[in-house]
């Protein structure tokens, strides 16, 4: 039997109970509109969530850990070495804070086709004198070329430029809630004091806001150059050596092999961030329950609407296997219209779902808390789209199917008398 028959058969089926099938289509149509719009919405919000933390952390971090001496005097002395000493309360050691060797091991690293880029960077405490009082603050030399490119630092800066670092000397970008404990403007110069005793006077040249407040209350920054002034430290002084690389996943594996080859303690992201990681993971797979629960609700009502169809349609199952057609070709007709609702459906829905998306990226979301965001974050994802597209088809062939194969096995004879 000629496939374009049976489509057509299918055709007029669809049409003599266009309620039926523009009910059942209208449930694809708004179940994919709301899969793509409500996945790409929840997960444009993890992502900016994510963001918050992913965009201003390193994938490994070089540092010198301060930690106790492993070798202790009494351990060293032959008269007890037959002893199992135990000392408590044991102090650290008096190690470096600065990197040894820094511009070899930023070289080497650069040399790496994994490496994205480099960034160095001088950590300090201080107080901030305003009057009477000493506000704890914490101060971070950086390259500011490297982090505007590596962790888009100037999209955190709220007011003023970071370039000023560069071009201003001993100038200083304030947290704002530091900015706000201490009353400070962009203009004014602050006095800060290091924990060795060093007083530097540091001129606001812009407020810094990365929507995490506890880091927002503390952190400020400055350029390389003068957080090296302010400790009283040569241009080789580093504390830090910040790398992102081209693939998120090789962090672990490379923090290991660069920490033991530079003899130095290596953070990777994965380690540092791996309760914040598994509950990124357990956001996406809500997203994507809630949004494949909506799809197989709408098989469940394609099924139920096939199902009466085919019921209402006995008397034209029995007719056409009485003129000569077979049960399989009564099961592709049936097959035919699920998958034609699915496809009609579908498509409309993804081009909904599309437009939904884009109303949703345009709805103002400002709070004082993410200055960066302007309006709702949405993730226009190929995939969503992808798999949206396909369960349309999967779940509406499935509906159709079951029907269809019970109506092919049905025997005209039986039907007809019963009419």
């Amino acid at each position: 039997m000629k496939f374009g028959l049976l489509l057509e058969i299918a055709q007029k089926l669809m049409l003599a109970r266009f309620k039926q099938t523009l009910v059942a289509a209208i449930g694809v149509t708004f179940s994919i509109t709301m899969f793509v719009a409500l996945l790409g919405f929840m997960n444009g919000l993890n992502m900016m969530l994510d963001g918050l933390v992913l965009n201003r952390t390193p994938h490994i971090r070089f540092y010198n850990e301060i930690k106790p001496n492993p070798n202790q005097p009494v351990d060293m002395s032959d008269t007890y070495s037959s002893y199992n000493n135990t000392i408590r309360s044991i102090k650290p050691n008096s190690s470096r804070k600065s990197i040894y060797n820094s511009a070899a091991m930023i070289h080497t690293l650069l040399n790496d086709e994994r490496v994205l880029g480099v960034a160095p960077k001088v950590n300090t405490q201080v107080f901030y004198n305003i009057g009477n009082i000493d506000i704890t603050g914490s101060i971070n030399g950086i390259d500011v070329d490297a982090e505007n490119a590596l962790f888009s630092f100037e999209d955190y800066v709220t007011a003023g430029n970071s370039d000023d670092l560069k071009n201003i000397n001993n100038s200083i970008i304030l947290g704002k809630g530091a900015a706000d404990r201490m009353l400070a403007q962009i203009g004014d110069v602050i006095q800060a004091t290091t924990a060795q005793g060093n007083t530097v006077r540091l001129k606001v040249v812009g407020y810094y806001q990365s929507g995490l407040g506890d880091l927002d209350n503390v952190q400020s920054y400055t350029s390389l150059e003068t957080a090296q002034k302010i400790l009283g430290e040569p241009p080789s002084f580093i504390t830090d050596i910040q790398v992102k690389l081209k693939s998120l996943e090789l962090a672990p594996s490379m923090a290991i092999d660069y920490g033991d080859l530079f003899e130095i303690k290596a953070d990777d992201i994965q380690t540092v961030n791996a309760q914040f990681e598994t509950g990124t993971e357990i956001r996406n797979l809500i997203s994507y329950a809630v949004g494949i629960t909506l799809l197989i609700v709408s098989g469940f009502g394609i099924y139920n609407i096939l199902n009466m169809m085919i019921y209402e349609k006995m008397d034209t199952i029995a007719i056409l296997k009485a003129t000569g057609f077979s049960g399989r070709d009564v099961n592709i007709v049936f097959t035919l219209i699920a998958l034609i609702i699915g496809i009609v459906g579908g498509a409309v829905g993804l081009i909904l779902g599309y437009l939904a998306g884009m109303g949703i990226d345009q709805l103002p979301f400002e709070t004082e808390a993410l200055p960066t965001i302007k309006t709702f974050p949405v993730d226009f994802n190929p995939r969503y789209y992808i798999i949206g597209g396909v369960f349309s088809l999967l779940t509406t062939y499935m509906a159709g199917y079951f029907p269809a194969k019970k109506a092919s096995s049905v025997d005209p004879v039986e039907i007809i008398r019963g009419k």
